[in-house]
């Protein structure tokens, strides 16, 4: 019996956190359901399923679960925009989950804090295999890529040197974080997270309940501070979608 074609699911919550890849889609039919338009097509002889999810955990998992039971995917890919969770974490930074985590999950007593009720876990690991490729794909982008697709005049703007690219933890949760107290509390609670954003632990929950291997990319665009609503959607357009292009259309061409 031959095994089952691979098919990515390529999810950002925003359209400018897609922007470029679309176009190279080849073959590419739209679907929409329950508000979102799914796309399908070929990249780079990959078959794949494009879709913004929008903004929360609750959006990020009804859209990745219609990916696994209607779309069939088998590996879900993840990109966007994080705060920095660690002062070692600056802006314009990679972070690459290794595992992500519920800040705002929270059963106690019933379960212990951070823990998903009846799946006895905090933490959800992503998938080794995909993750490794993307620090790999990532650590060429800044090293070969950066200079080319970040304009002189954005790295001036938002000060940024030369990328760094970490793995570790990534803590989601339906908030916004741009209070340096706040982030101080989180990170107090959670000592190992570099960065924080409102969508991946999702991810990580589905794709683990489905069996589905995934990997989670984000790009930091502030310090989860008083400061980070300060031209966050500029950020988005001008580095972190040219971040995520870069850098996928890097993986799908070296698979």
């Amino acid at each position: 019996m031959n095994p089952s074609p691979i098919r990515f699911g390529i999810v950002s919550a925003l359209q400018e956190e897609q922007a470029g890849l679309s176009a190279l889609l080849q073959q590419p039919v739209t679907e929409r359901i329950g508000m979102r338009d799914y796309t399908s097509g070929r990249l780079a002889g990959h078959d794949c399923v494009l879709v913004l999810s929008r903004i929360g955990k609750v959006a990020a998992a009804a859209t990745v679960a219609t990916l696994i039971e209607r779309f069939g995917v088998t590996h879900v890919l993840f990109t966007g925009v994080a705060g920095s969770g660690d002062p070692a974490v600056a802006v314009g930074d990679i972070v690459i989950a290794d595992a992500l985590v519920q800040h705002d999950m929270d059963p106690r007593p019933l379960f212990p804090r951070y823990e998903v009720p009846l799946l006895g876990l905090q933490k959800f690991s992503s998938d080794v295999h995909l993750s490794d490729r993307l620090l790999l794909v990532a650590r060429q982008f800044v090293d070969e890529g950066f200079d080319q697709a970040i304009e002189a005049g954005d790295r001036a703007a938002f000060r940024l040197q030369r990328p760094r690219v970490h793995a570790g933890l990534i803590a989601s949760g339906d908030e916004f974080i741009h209070q340096a107290a706040r982030m101080a509390a989180l990170k107090s609670a959670l000592p190992d997270v570099l960065a924080v954003e409102m969508e991946g632990a999702a991810v990580a929950q589905v794709c683990f309940e489905f069996g589905i291997p995934f990997a989670v990319m984000r790009t930091i665009s502030d310090n989860a501070n008083e400061a980070s609503p300060v031209d966050f959607m500029r950020f988005i357009d001008r580095v972190a979608a040219r971040y995520a292009f870069g850098i996928l259309t890097g993986f799908f061409r070296q698979s």
